[in-house]
C-alpha cells in the first residue's frame, strides 16, 4: 500500500513538472497545450510501447511446441497468480535479463534472454517469471511508460523554452533567469522522479514474485546470479535503447558510485535482504 502511495504523489509531481514547464513556456495556455501535449503522448505510448520494445529487442514469440518447458512454467505461475495467459519471448542475448510488457494483463507479454535461461536453475527462473507476472498483475508496465513518456516530453519542452525562450499570461517575455532555471533543473527533476517510480514498483514486484513462486530465497538467488554475470556481459539491445532499463529485472546499464543516483532499480543487496526478511 505505502508504494502504491509513493507512485501516486511520485506521478503527481511528474504532472506538476509538466505544467510548471508548459507555463513557463506560454503562461496558462501554454499550460493547458503541455499537458495535452503529453496526453497524446501517453495515448500512443498506451496502445504501442509494447510492439515497439519487443521489437528494439528482435524478440521470437515462442509456444508450448518450441520452448516447452518455459512456457509451460510461465503458464503455471500465471495460473497461481490469477492472470490470462501472456504471450511468451525469447531474446538472443547473452546477457541474463527479463521484463514485462503490455498494456494491461489481457495484452500483455513477458521475454527472457537465451542467457537468462542459460544461467538460472529451474527455481531461481521461476522466481524471475513470478516477478515479472507481479509487474503485469500490477500494470506496471502502463505506470512506466507514462512516467517515461512525460519525462522525455518534459526535457523536451525544456529544450523548447531554453532555445526560444517563455512568455507570460500576456505574451510578453518571460524572466530569463527563471526560465534558464526551470529548462535546467525541471528535465533532471522529472528523471529522479521517473528513477523513484521504478525503484518503488521493483520492491514490489519482488514481494509479489515471492509469493507466486512460494520461493523468496530463489529470487533472491537469482537477484545475485544476475548482477554477478552482467557486470562482465554488455546487453547491447539496452545499450542501443537506454531508455528501456526500467523494464528489466535488473538494470543492464547500472554501474557504482554517482550513477547509482540515476538507477532505475534499488540496490541488489536492499531486494536480497527484503526477500530473505520474507523467507
Amino acid at each position: 500500500m505505502f508504494n502504491w502511495m509513493k507512485t501516486a504523489i511520485l506521478m503527481a509531481g511528474i504532472m506538476a513538472l509538466f505544467g510548471a514547464v508548459g507555463m513557463v513556456i506560454g503562461g496558462r495556455q501554454g499550460m493547458l497545450m503541455a499537458l495535452a501535449f503529453g496526453l497524446v503522448g501517453n495515448f500512443f505510448a498506451y496502445w504501442f510501447s509494447d510492439k515497439m520494445v519487443l521489437r528494439m529487442y528482435n524478440a521470437r514469440e515462442v509456444d508450448e511446441a518450441s520452448a516447452p518447458q518455459f512456457y509451460g512454467m510461465v503458464r503455471e505461475l500465471a495460473g497461481r497468480a490469477g492472470l490470462p495467459m501472456p504471450r511468451v519471448y525469447l531474446i538472443e542475448e547473452d546477457a541474463p535479463n527479463a521484463f514485462a510488457t503490455g498494456r494491461n494483463p489481457e495484452h500483455a507479454a513477458v521475454a527472457a534472454t537465451t542467457g537468462i535461461l542459460r544461467v538460472l536453475n529451474e527455481r531461481e527462473l521461476r522466481g524471475v517469471m513470478a516477478h515479472e507476472l507481479t509487474h503485469v498483475k500490477h500494470r506496471d508496465i502502463l505506470i512506466s511508460t507514462i512516467s517515461a513518456t512525460m519525462a522525455g516530453a518534459i526535457s523536451a519542452l525544456a529544450n523548447f523554452a531554453m532555445f526560444f525562450g517563455g512568455r507570460d499570461e500576456n505574451g510578453r517575455p518571460a524572466n530569463p533567469v527563471a526560465t534558464i532555471a526551470v529548462a535546467l533543473l525541471a528535465p533532471l527533476a522529472a528523471m529522479l522522479i521517473q528513477m523513484a517510480i521504478s525503484r518503488a514498483r521493483e520492491f514490489e514486484a519482488d514481494r509479489g514474485g515471492a509469493e507466486i513462486s512460494g520461493d523468496p530465497r530463489a529470487l533472491a538467488s537469482a537477484l545475485q546470479k544476475i548482477q554477478r554475470y552482467a557486470q562482465g556481459i554488455p546487453m547491447e539491445a539496452a545499450e542501443r535503447h537506454p531508455e528501456t532499463a526500467q523494464m528489466m529485472i535488473m538494470n543492464p546499464l547500472s554501474g557504482g558510485g554517482l550513477r547509482g543516483l540515476f538507477s532505475t532499480h534499488p540496490s541488489t543487496e536492499e531486494r536480497v535482504q527484503r526477500l530473505l526478511a520474507m523467507a
